[in-house]
């Protein structure tokens, strides 16, 4: 059964070599925003036929094909993740570099008084917090 980005990638037409379906594979089993290297060591891993550039090439067709997200979360890597259904934001801990998801409707509807009091309609945003953990009291 295709995964959840090869399945896309059929819906808009895209040509499925073998390369590309484990690529898609590696990025739909992903529970992190990887880089393009991660995403070649674990494709790498399935078949060690793939090639860097491939990869590259691979995740920019599947990001101009609305099918990928690219962020940058300040560490100076492209991160990816599938297109997300149902928007989310992000929490970024600086030290570790793990991306938290999260939704919150007051933020929702803070952002969008915040557009209507600037004579706006708020069509899109991103929001990523950048945090450190707490340290434990005395």
């Amino acid at each position: 059964m295709p995964d959840r980005i090869e399945k896309l990638c059929n819906e808009r037409g895209l040509r499925m070599t073998g390369q590309r379906r484990t690529i898609a594979r590696v990025l739909s089993e992903s529970e992190d925003h990887p880089d393009v290297e991660q995403v070649y060591r674990r494709a790498v891993e399935i078949d060690s036929n793939i090639s860097i550039s491939t990869v590259y090439r691979t995740v920019r067709l599947f990001e101009e094909a609305n099918i990928l997200h690219r962020h940058d979360f300040g560490d100076g890597r492209a991160r990816y993740e599938e297109t997300p259904e149902e928007h989310h934001d992000h929490l970024i801990d600086v030290q570790t570099g793990q991306v938290i998801e999260f939704r919150n409707d007051e933020i929702e509807r803070l952002q969008e008084r915040i557009a209507a009091e600037l004579g706006y309609e708020l069509v899109d945003h991103r929001l990523e917090l950048y945090a450190r953990k707490k340290k434990a009291g005395p």
